[in-house]
């Protein structure tokens, strides 16, 4: 599946959203990639997932790892392609974890993946799950790599597309600024 493919996917589907956004990291940004609105659709999540796969296969993942709620379709999607174990880590009081009798052990290769990773802390919060569980975390994947930095994440990071969309500091933020309201269209408040 080719980054204008996906992006038409997202744009049919009324994904890719203009406007005023808090971000999961806290950051602001004019344009918002809500993908849960593209994995409603089961052809349209199996055949991105099948592509995730098709990049990462060469890492030989025994586990994907997504953390909930926004990477939890299509991990399984990628570990369907893959034949591999799909598992998710939640939050409970605050902190990311393991719940719900998933376990990993120092056998596991583990991929995480994601919907969107902009900054990346989630995708390292879920690497620290991984890791607290004595797994090896070879990679990282997303359907869109909205980020600046490749190497934020100190694994391999394969993505279908790479966007960059500008996200402010609230304080420097140019919509805040203009007094335009925000909205966190995300899963986390």
């Amino acid at each position: 599946m080719t980054e204008p493919e996906v992006l038409d996917h997202f744009r049919q589907s009324g994904a890719l959203l203009d406007g005023h956004f808090r971000l999961s990291s806290g950051l602001h940004s004019d344009r918002y990639l809500q993908s849960a609105l593209v994995l409603q659709y089961p052809e349209l999540a199996e055949q991105l997932g099948a592509a995730l796969a098709e990049k990462t296969r060469h890492l030989q993942a025994t586990a994907v790892l997504s953390p909930a709620l926004g990477g939890i379709v299509i991990g399984q999607e990628v570990g369907r392609a893959l034949n591999i174990r799909a598992l998710f880590a939640e939050r409970h009081d605050g902190t990311l974890l393991l719940r719900r009798g998933f376990t990993l052990s120092t056998d596991d290769r583990v991929l995480v993946v994601e919907d969107v990773i902009t900054t990346g802390g989630s995708t390292r919060e879920t690497m620290k799950v991984a890791e607290a569980a004595g797994a090896h975390v070879i990679g990282a994947a997303a359907i869109v790599d909205r980020g600046s930095d490749p190497a934020r994440l100190h694994v391999p990071l394969q993505s279908l597309v790479r966007i960059e969309v500008p996200a402010y500091p609230p304080e420097a933020c140019p919509l805040c600024a203009k007094g335009l309201p925000v909205t966190k269209p995300g899963s986390r408040a």
